[in-house]
């Protein structure tokens, strides 16, 4: 039988890899560099001279030279791009290799191997895959609409427009000793857990329009377009999570601010003051900033939120702060 990986890779790449790099920036207006550059920057290493690119490769790069020519990108403005789709699509390829790997092999070892069993998954791979291909599609175009539908609201309103950074809610909740408690579970219960943790964490941010920013294994962070989003998204997640089994208290922090959006990720002072503050939490507890506490004192949910000045204390970074503490108020 002929080698199984190298047949089901050039089944999923849908050809076999017959191009160098040279051939490739021939077939285009690019350079070697700019497409080892681009190569590079989607996650892949340094090929050299090896036929490594497919027809499907060289597809892909004469649309991005064609865009390039057009004037709609640039060649670094490419680079980035490339760059951001590789990291987020190297965890979502690591995520359906799993599931494929569950779902498809289920308790079959590649040591089991036999000429009819790989023709078997190879079949089952050929009609999943396009499947995977169609719905990631849909959600991606999904996620433009929403972006284009929360960023144009009010496009054209002079009272709308407004110059400087978006001014938002940044949020942070991390499993309590989770280091501790990775070093007393086995692989498959840690990996239950903190699947647990950030499915359910992602559910109740997007519940309350909020935007999930990043994971972290033991830590979500999030972003709300006001106080009070982000205060609810903090209370569900106290709440939700303390009545599931096997699953560690969380401490929340949260900080309202100018903050900077780039390639999907979240920057700025605010940024690093919710971490801060999530740090200096209690367990199952939440801690807030001066900001947060003003906005959730005085909006129309007021009457929803108890926020309690707690003790100043020294923060890295940040000098003596007085942070606040939130809860629910008992009903």
């Amino acid at each position: 039988m002929a080698d199984p990986a190298e047949e089901l890779q050039a089944a999923i790449l849908g050809g076999p890899e017959w191009y160098t790099r040279n051939e490739m920036a021939e077939a285009t207006r690019l350079d070697q560099e700019q497409v080892a550059a681009l190569w590079r920057a989607m996650g892949f290493p340094d090929v050299g001279d090896a036929r490594a690119f497919t027809d499907e490769d060289l597809s892909a790069l004469v649309r991005v030279s064609a865009l390039i020519e057009r004037g709609l990108v640039d060649v670094d403005g490419v680079v980035e791009l490339a760059r951001s789709i590789g990291q987020n699509t190297a965890r979502l390829a690591e995520w359906q290799y799993d599931f494929l790997g569950r779902h498809v092999l289920g308790d079959l070892e590649r040591t089991d191997m036999t000429p009819e069993t790989f023709a078997t998954v190879k079949d089952e791979v050929a009609e999943v895959l396009p499947e995977l291909e169609r719905l990631m599609d849909y959600v991606w175009r999904r996620q433009v609409a929403a972006i284009v539908a929360r960023e144009w609201v009010g496009f054209g309103d002079e009272a709308d427009e407004q110059d400087g950074p978006d001014i938002a809610t940044v949020g942070f909740a991390d499993l309590v000793s989770f280091t501790r408690l990775s070093r007393q579970l086995d692989e498959a219960e840690l990996g239950g857990l903190v699947e647990t943790f950030e499915s359910r964490s992602a559910d109740l941010i997007h519940a309350e329009s909020g935007r999930l920013v990043k994971t972290l294994g033991d830590e979500v962070m999030f972003l709300s377009e006001t106080p009070h989003q982000a205060a609810n998204i903090a209370i569900a997640l106290h709440e939700t999570l303390a009545a599931l089994e096997n699953v560690p208290e969380i401490r929340v922090g949260l900080s309202t601010g100018p903050v900077l959006t780039r390639m999907g990720d979240v920057y700025g002072t605010t940024v690093n003051r919710a971490s801060r503050y999530t740090a200096i939490a209690r367990p199952d507890s939440t801690v807030i900033d001066t900001a947060t506490s003003e906005a959730l004192q005085s909006g129309p949910q007021a009457d929803r939120f108890l926020v309690k000045a707690l003790t100043p204390r020294p923060v890295r970074g940040f000098g003596i702060v007085r942070p606040y503490s939130l809860a629910p108020r008992a009903e």
